[in-house]
């Protein structure tokens, strides 16, 4: 699945174990940002993981990253604060 969202989304012809490290890393960066920051919501991993499972039956976090767009992209999508 990794490799799919960077061959088709990232548009990288051969996608580097880097690659793929660094797509888990921000993803995992923002997920735990909670952990690493005083909040409300998600204080702790249990609540955490309470809350990224849609279903109880399912077992697994599901989770989505946005805005992902590849690196030749950068340069006419720009983020800002409010987005």
């Amino acid at each position: 699945a990794l490799y799919d969202i960077c061959m088709r989304t990232l548009k990288l012809s051969n996608p580097s174990y880097g690659d793929l490290n660094h797509l888990v890393s921000a993803v995992m960066s923002g997920v735990t940002t909670c952990l690493r920051f005083p909040g409300q919501l998600n204080s702790d991993l249990r609540k955490l993981a309470v809350n990224m499972v849609p279903f109880p039956r399912l077992h697994f976090f599901m989770v989505g990253f946005a805005p992902l767009t590849s690196r030749g992209a950068h340069s006419f999508r720009a983020v800002t604060v409010p987005e």
